[in-house]
């Protein structure tokens, strides 16, 4: 490997590092060659996500920026040199890994989702998906997609392993969804399906401002959270199964994911869906005893 091709991959673990706040500690327990390419996906996933979260720039603007980040990461797929670290070093992990381009298609498409959204009306946010298939397609673009960028680089041959990875995209994103409710209502977004909230006899209007600012609502949106986790206990199965389907170099990582993520499902579950009075997360010593865990596994 190069030198500017080991310090592109070093700015992408130095983005990874700080950033991904989950995902960075199933990274470190990857061999080398694994945690460099994941590192160069989530750089390059990093830096669409903040030209789309930037409240300072137009919608407009920003689908401009995120089609010029794509094709960028085309011409750097088709070949074509370039200077930029993150993708510098995503063009060597696409080729290493040989990860289809067009999930980096899909990736950016994801992060983009956000933006084709109706813009807010008033103080009440919007529920955004109708149906648990319509919140499954949502899903698909911005976790399900990852999932599969994964398991490229974790290594697999049997294509039951796709759809497996996309389940367990899918439950780590409704986990993500369970817990953002009140920071995500303060972007004037619901993602909890419309025909789940009627099931519980909720509306747009139970996730105003004013009412999640109660600290009883917690308790007349628990239902209905808990409705979500059942659902996303069900798709976590399906990492068991995956576990089994992906290079052995490469389970270590995937148990730290799956418990981190699940771990947190079940500390919403100890706080009675109580995700209002303050951010449900894990603490750093939490986090660390699960990476040291998974250390042993991967030696073991």
């Amino acid at each position: 490997m190069s030198d500017q091709l080991s310090h592109a991959y070093a700015v992408c673990r130095g983005i990874t590092r700080r950033a991904a706040k989950n995902f960075y500690y199933g990274f470190i327990v990857l061999p080398a060659e694994k945690r460099n390419a994941l590192s160069a996906v989530y750089a390059f996933m990093r830096h669409a996500d903040d030209i789309s979260d930037d409240p300072a720039v137009d919608p407009q603007l920003k689908r401009g920026k995120m089609g010029e980040w794509l094709e960028a990461a085309r011409t750097v797929f088709a070949g074509k040199p370039t200077d930029d670290p993150v993708l510098m070093a995503l063009g060597d992990a696409q080729k290493r890994f040989k990860i289809p381009p067009e999930l980096f298609e899909k990736l950016v498409y994801g992060t983009s989702m956000d933006l084709e959204m109706p813009p807010p009306s008033g103080e009440v946010p919007t529920v955004l998906c109708n149906t648990f298939e319509d919140l499954k397609q949502y899903c698909y673009y911005v976790a399900s997609v990852v999932g599969l960028v994964c398991i490229h680089i974790f290594g697999y041959q049997d294509r039951k392993a796709e759809f497996l990875a996309e389940d367990c995209g899918l439950a780590f994103q409704l986990t993500n969804i369970i817990r953002d409710v009140k920071e995500d209502a303060g972007m004037h977004r619901i993602y909890v399906p419309r025909e789940d909230l009627e099931r519980f006899g909720l509306t747009d209007g139970h996730f105003s401002p004013a009412r999640l600012a109660d600290p009883a609502q917690a308790q007349v949106l628990r239902p209905a959270l808990e409705y979500e986790a059942d659902r996303a206990r069900k798709y976590y199965e399906s990492a068991k199964w995956l576990m089994e389907l992906i290079d052995e170099d490469s389970r270590a990582a995937l148990w730290v994911l799956v418990e981190i993520y699940s771990r947190l499902l079940q500390k919403i579950t100890d706080r009675n869906y109580d995700v209002l009075t303050e951010r449900v997360r894990l603490t750093l010593w939490e986090k660390l005893k699960v990476v040291c865990r998974g250390f042993i596994l991967r030696i073991a």
